[in-house]
Protein backbone atom coordinates (compact mmCIF):
# COMPACT_ATOMS: atom_id res chain seq x y z
CA UNK A 1 0.00 0.00 0.00
CA UNK A 2 1.07 3.62 -0.71
CA UNK A 3 0.46 6.05 2.04
CA UNK A 4 -0.22 9.20 1.09
CA UNK A 5 0.84 12.39 2.94
CA UNK A 6 -1.12 15.37 3.54
CA UNK A 7 0.68 18.70 2.85
CA UNK A 8 -0.17 21.80 4.34
CA UNK A 9 -2.12 24.16 2.61
CA UNK A 10 -0.16 27.21 2.35
CA UNK A 11 -1.93 30.65 1.12
CA UNK A 12 -0.01 32.94 -1.54
CA UNK A 13 2.41 35.69 0.10
CA UNK A 14 -0.21 37.76 -2.41
CA UNK A 15 -2.58 37.49 -0.66
CA UNK A 16 -1.50 37.87 2.79
CA UNK A 17 0.19 40.69 1.41
CA UNK A 18 -3.21 41.73 0.23
CA UNK A 19 -5.45 40.86 3.37
CA UNK A 20 -2.30 42.97 5.27
CA UNK A 21 -2.81 46.42 3.26
CA UNK A 22 -6.98 46.22 3.59
CA UNK A 23 -6.69 45.53 7.21
CA UNK A 24 -4.46 48.43 7.19
CA UNK A 25 -6.40 50.72 5.19
CA UNK A 26 -9.66 49.53 7.80
CA UNK A 27 -7.72 50.47 11.26
CA UNK A 28 -6.55 54.15 9.31
CA UNK A 29 -9.82 54.79 8.33
CA UNK A 30 -11.46 53.20 12.18
CA UNK A 31 -8.77 54.98 14.06
CA UNK A 32 -10.66 58.67 14.07
CA UNK A 33 -14.50 56.94 14.10
CA UNK A 34 -13.23 55.65 17.21
CA UNK A 35 -11.95 58.49 18.69
CA UNK A 36 -14.66 60.51 17.99
CA UNK A 37 -16.66 57.83 20.27
CA UNK A 38 -14.78 58.04 22.79
CA UNK A 39 -14.73 61.75 22.91
CA UNK A 40 -18.40 61.75 22.35
CA UNK A 41 -18.87 59.75 25.28
CA UNK A 42 -16.62 61.49 27.59
CA UNK A 43 -18.49 64.62 26.65
CA UNK A 44 -21.81 63.00 27.42
CA UNK A 45 -21.17 62.08 30.38
CA UNK A 46 -19.67 65.28 31.28
CA UNK A 47 -21.86 67.38 34.03
CA UNK A 48 -22.42 70.18 32.00
CA UNK A 49 -23.58 67.73 28.89
CA UNK A 50 -25.69 65.81 31.24
CA UNK A 51 -28.94 65.10 29.47
CA UNK A 52 -28.17 67.42 26.37
CA UNK A 53 -25.96 65.15 24.56
CA UNK A 54 -27.12 61.70 24.49
CA UNK A 55 -24.45 59.28 24.73
CA UNK A 56 -23.73 56.77 21.75
CA UNK A 57 -25.16 53.76 23.81
CA UNK A 58 -28.37 55.84 24.08
CA UNK A 59 -28.07 56.89 20.30
CA UNK A 60 -27.78 53.45 19.02
CA UNK A 61 -30.22 51.82 21.14
CA UNK A 62 -32.74 54.79 19.58
CA UNK A 63 -31.26 54.01 16.27
CA UNK A 64 -32.18 50.36 16.85
CA UNK A 65 -35.79 50.69 17.37
CA UNK A 66 -35.89 53.89 14.75
CA UNK A 67 -34.78 51.20 12.47
CA UNK A 68 -36.95 47.93 13.54
CA UNK A 69 -38.93 48.81 16.24
CA UNK A 70 -42.89 48.05 16.07
CA UNK A 71 -44.94 51.26 15.25
CA UNK A 72 -48.12 49.31 16.63
CA UNK A 73 -50.93 52.27 15.83
CA UNK A 74 -48.47 54.39 14.05
CA UNK A 75 -48.18 57.02 17.04
CA UNK A 76 -44.43 57.03 17.49
CA UNK A 77 -43.07 58.29 14.44
CA UNK A 78 -39.21 56.87 15.52
CA UNK A 79 -40.41 53.49 15.76
CA UNK A 80 -40.01 51.09 12.48
CA UNK A 81 -40.02 54.15 10.21
CA UNK A 82 -36.36 54.43 9.43
CA UNK A 83 -35.98 52.43 6.37
CA UNK A 84 -39.50 54.30 4.60
CA UNK A 85 -37.11 57.55 5.59
CA UNK A 86 -34.33 56.51 3.66
CA UNK A 87 -35.92 56.09 1.28
CA UNK A 88 -38.10 59.15 0.39
CA UNK A 89 -34.79 61.21 0.71
CA UNK A 90 -32.89 58.68 -1.74
CA UNK A 91 -35.38 58.80 -4.81
CA UNK A 92 -35.61 62.46 -4.45
CA UNK A 93 -31.87 62.79 -4.36
CA UNK A 94 -31.85 60.77 -7.28
CA UNK A 95 -34.11 62.58 -9.08
CA UNK A 96 -32.82 65.91 -8.18
CA UNK A 97 -28.84 64.33 -8.97
CA UNK A 98 -30.14 62.74 -12.37
CA UNK A 99 -31.59 65.72 -13.82
CA UNK A 100 -28.51 67.78 -12.55
CA UNK A 101 -26.10 65.78 -13.97
CA UNK A 102 -28.27 65.06 -17.56
CA UNK A 103 -27.97 69.10 -17.73
CA UNK A 104 -24.63 69.70 -16.13
CA UNK A 105 -22.91 67.76 -18.31
CA UNK A 106 -23.53 69.05 -21.60
CA UNK A 107 -23.57 72.67 -20.94
CA UNK A 108 -20.39 72.14 -18.98
CA UNK A 109 -19.24 70.87 -22.06
CA UNK A 110 -20.62 73.03 -24.41
CA UNK A 111 -19.41 76.14 -22.00
CA UNK A 112 -15.88 74.81 -21.87
CA UNK A 113 -15.56 73.38 -25.49
CA UNK A 114 -17.16 76.70 -27.68
CA UNK A 115 -16.17 80.39 -26.83
CA UNK A 116 -19.79 81.69 -27.63
CA UNK A 117 -21.95 78.94 -25.71
CA UNK A 118 -19.10 80.76 -22.71
CA UNK A 119 -20.03 84.22 -23.68
CA UNK A 120 -23.35 83.42 -23.81
CA UNK A 121 -24.17 81.16 -20.54
CA UNK A 122 -20.91 81.54 -18.26
CA UNK A 123 -21.74 84.94 -16.99
CA UNK A 124 -25.20 83.93 -15.74
CA UNK A 125 -23.83 80.55 -14.53
CA UNK A 126 -21.03 82.11 -12.17
CA UNK A 127 -23.67 84.74 -11.51
CA UNK A 128 -26.49 82.45 -9.98
CA UNK A 129 -24.00 80.17 -8.29
CA UNK A 130 -23.23 81.31 -5.14
CA UNK A 131 -27.18 82.42 -4.12
CA UNK A 132 -27.38 79.39 -1.23
CA UNK A 133 -30.08 76.60 -1.66
CA UNK A 134 -31.72 78.46 1.58
CA UNK A 135 -31.88 81.40 0.02
CA UNK A 136 -34.17 79.36 -2.77
CA UNK A 137 -36.31 77.95 -0.36
CA UNK A 138 -39.51 80.54 -0.75
CA UNK A 139 -39.14 80.69 -4.50
CA UNK A 140 -39.36 77.08 -4.64
CA UNK A 141 -42.55 76.73 -1.76
CA UNK A 142 -44.02 79.56 -3.37
CA UNK A 143 -43.86 77.51 -6.89
CA UNK A 144 -44.03 74.35 -5.96
CA UNK A 145 -45.67 73.72 -2.35
CA UNK A 146 -45.08 71.51 0.07
CA UNK A 147 -44.59 68.90 -2.71
CA UNK A 148 -41.33 66.44 -3.66
CA UNK A 149 -41.12 68.53 -6.62
CA UNK A 150 -39.81 71.54 -4.50
CA UNK A 151 -37.64 69.25 -2.55
CA UNK A 152 -36.48 68.17 -6.69
CA UNK A 153 -35.71 71.50 -7.64
CA UNK A 154 -33.45 72.36 -4.65
CA UNK A 155 -31.75 69.15 -4.87
CA UNK A 156 -31.12 70.03 -8.82
CA UNK A 157 -29.91 73.31 -8.17
CA UNK A 158 -27.43 72.04 -5.04
CA UNK A 159 -25.69 69.36 -7.71
CA UNK A 160 -26.33 71.14 -10.97
CA UNK A 161 -23.26 74.02 -10.10
CA UNK A 162 -21.15 71.54 -8.53
CA UNK A 163 -21.09 69.73 -12.19
CA UNK A 164 -21.24 72.16 -14.13
CA UNK A 165 -18.05 74.96 -12.87
CA UNK A 166 -16.04 71.30 -12.70
CA UNK A 167 -17.45 70.38 -16.27
CA UNK A 168 -16.44 73.18 -17.72
CA UNK A 169 -13.16 73.24 -16.14
CA UNK A 170 -12.21 69.86 -18.03
CA UNK A 171 -13.61 70.61 -21.23
CA UNK A 172 -10.89 73.35 -21.04
CA UNK A 173 -8.11 71.45 -20.56
CA UNK A 174 -7.92 69.37 -23.16
CA UNK A 175 -4.66 68.83 -24.59
CA UNK A 176 -4.93 71.22 -27.52
CA UNK A 177 -2.49 68.24 -29.14
CA UNK A 178 -5.23 66.07 -29.27
CA UNK A 179 -7.76 68.34 -30.74
CA UNK A 180 -5.11 69.14 -33.66
CA UNK A 181 -4.21 65.56 -34.11
CA UNK A 182 -8.05 64.61 -34.36
CA UNK A 183 -9.10 67.42 -37.46
CA UNK A 184 -5.63 66.67 -38.89
CA UNK A 185 -6.87 62.72 -39.51
CA UNK A 186 -10.78 64.25 -40.65
CA UNK A 187 -12.33 63.98 -37.70
CA UNK A 188 -15.58 67.44 -37.25
CA UNK A 189 -15.99 69.29 -34.54
CA UNK A 190 -19.22 66.76 -33.02
CA UNK A 191 -16.46 63.84 -33.27
CA UNK A 192 -13.54 65.80 -31.69
CA UNK A 193 -15.99 66.55 -29.21
CA UNK A 194 -17.25 63.48 -28.67
CA UNK A 195 -14.33 61.45 -28.83
CA UNK A 196 -11.20 63.15 -27.72
CA UNK A 197 -12.81 66.06 -25.29
CA UNK A 198 -15.51 63.95 -23.39
CA UNK A 199 -12.85 61.24 -22.87
CA UNK A 200 -9.96 64.02 -21.65
CA UNK A 201 -12.48 65.59 -19.31
CA UNK A 202 -14.31 62.49 -17.99
CA UNK A 203 -12.16 62.90 -14.34
CA UNK A 204 -13.20 66.53 -13.95
CA UNK A 205 -16.95 65.60 -14.89
CA UNK A 206 -16.85 62.67 -12.05
CA UNK A 207 -14.91 65.06 -9.35
CA UNK A 208 -18.09 67.44 -9.94
CA UNK A 209 -20.30 64.38 -10.01
CA UNK A 210 -18.91 63.65 -6.43
CA UNK A 211 -18.99 66.87 -5.13
CA UNK A 212 -22.59 67.57 -6.58
CA UNK A 213 -24.09 64.44 -4.78
CA UNK A 214 -22.91 65.94 -1.23
CA UNK A 215 -24.10 69.25 -1.97
CA UNK A 216 -27.37 67.11 -3.11
CA UNK A 217 -28.28 64.92 -0.03
CA UNK A 218 -27.30 69.06 1.92
CA UNK A 219 -30.00 70.30 0.29
CA UNK A 220 -32.65 67.09 0.69
CA UNK A 221 -32.20 67.71 4.42
CA UNK A 222 -32.60 71.66 3.98
CA UNK A 223 -35.90 71.25 1.74
CA UNK A 224 -37.29 68.16 3.83
CA UNK A 225 -37.60 70.44 6.98
CA UNK A 226 -39.44 72.73 5.56
CA UNK A 227 -41.19 71.84 1.50
CA UNK A 228 -42.14 68.29 2.39
CA UNK A 229 -42.84 66.20 5.05
CA UNK A 230 -41.07 63.27 4.97
CA UNK A 231 -37.67 61.80 4.89
CA UNK A 232 -34.70 62.07 7.06
CA UNK A 233 -34.86 66.23 6.89
CA UNK A 234 -38.62 66.18 8.20
CA UNK A 235 -37.46 63.80 10.98
CA UNK A 236 -34.54 65.47 12.22
CA UNK A 237 -36.59 68.75 12.67
CA UNK A 238 -39.24 67.02 14.26
CA UNK A 239 -37.18 65.34 16.56
CA UNK A 240 -35.23 68.30 17.46
CA UNK A 241 -38.56 70.28 17.92
CA UNK A 242 -40.07 67.33 20.28
CA UNK A 243 -36.38 67.19 22.24
CA UNK A 244 -35.49 63.95 20.96
CA UNK A 245 -32.03 64.38 20.35
CA UNK A 246 -31.12 60.61 20.52
CA UNK A 247 -32.88 60.38 17.45
CA UNK A 248 -31.49 63.75 16.25
CA UNK A 249 -27.95 62.17 16.23
CA UNK A 250 -29.28 59.33 14.70
CA UNK A 251 -30.40 60.89 11.81
CA UNK A 252 -27.11 62.56 11.00
CA UNK A 253 -25.20 59.92 11.20
CA UNK A 254 -27.69 58.25 8.57
CA UNK A 255 -27.06 61.15 6.67
CA UNK A 256 -23.63 60.78 6.42
CA UNK A 257 -24.06 56.72 5.67
CA UNK A 258 -26.14 57.64 2.90
CA UNK A 259 -23.70 60.16 1.63
CA UNK A 260 -20.73 57.93 1.62
CA UNK A 261 -22.19 55.24 -0.09
CA UNK A 262 -23.56 57.26 -2.69
CA UNK A 263 -19.97 58.52 -2.61
CA UNK A 264 -18.79 55.00 -3.42
CA UNK A 265 -21.02 53.91 -5.91
CA UNK A 266 -19.69 57.32 -8.10
CA UNK A 267 -15.97 55.69 -7.10
CA UNK A 268 -16.77 52.74 -8.39
CA UNK A 269 -18.66 53.73 -11.63
CA UNK A 270 -15.50 56.17 -11.68
CA UNK A 271 -12.82 53.04 -11.74
CA UNK A 272 -14.73 51.12 -14.70
CA UNK A 273 -15.13 54.12 -16.72
CA UNK A 274 -11.75 55.63 -16.49
CA UNK A 275 -9.74 52.14 -16.22
CA UNK A 276 -7.74 53.58 -18.90
CA UNK A 277 -6.16 55.95 -16.46
CA UNK A 278 -6.06 53.59 -13.62
CA UNK A 279 -3.42 51.51 -16.01
CA UNK A 280 -1.46 54.72 -16.75
CA UNK A 281 -0.66 55.67 -13.34
CA UNK A 282 0.71 52.39 -12.76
Amino acid sequence: MTSSVLKPTTVPSGAWAGSSRALGRFALGACVPVLILVLWQLVGQSSAMSGVVPVPMQVGRAWYDWMFGNPGMGLNPYLGTWFGNVQYSTMRVAQGFILAMALGIPIGLAIGWSRITSLMLDPLVQGMRPIPITAWLPFSIAVFGIRDMGSIFLIFLGGFYAIIVNTTQGARDVDRNLVRAARMMGASSGQVLRRVVLPAAMPSIFTGLRIGLGISWTAVIVSEMVAVKSGLGYVLWDAYYVGRMDIVLADMVSIGLMGFISDRLIVLIERRVLVWRILQNH
